[in-house]
């Protein structure tokens, strides 16, 4: 289960890593978003991509709540569950 996303400008483009609760890391980049895509942009596509695989994977929900940049160019965020199915 992921807990936090990192999210870095390049000049490649943007790349991301997801941190998970067991701690591992699963890195990569954005390939629908340009260099110059706006940033909340960015963040809205990570996080859909995170929501869409914990749902799948996890059959949960979770909320991706973004923190004020530190520097320039890098985000990171807070994943929490927001619901998880009953049990059978």
């Amino acid at each position: 289960m992921p807990r936090s996303i990192v999210l870095l400008a390049t000049p490649e483009g943007w790349r991301h890593s997801v941190l998970t609760e067991e701690g591992g890391k699963l890195c990569g980049r954005l390939a629908d978003a340009a260099a110059n895509t706006d940033p909340a942009e960015a963040q809205a596509a990570v996080a859909a991509m995170v929501v869409g695989r914990v749902h799948d994977f996890h059959e949960a929900d979770v909320d991706v709540t973004w923190d004020p940049p530190r520097e320039p160019g890098s985000w990171t965020d807070q994943v929490t569950v927001a619901t998880t199915p009953p049990s059978a």
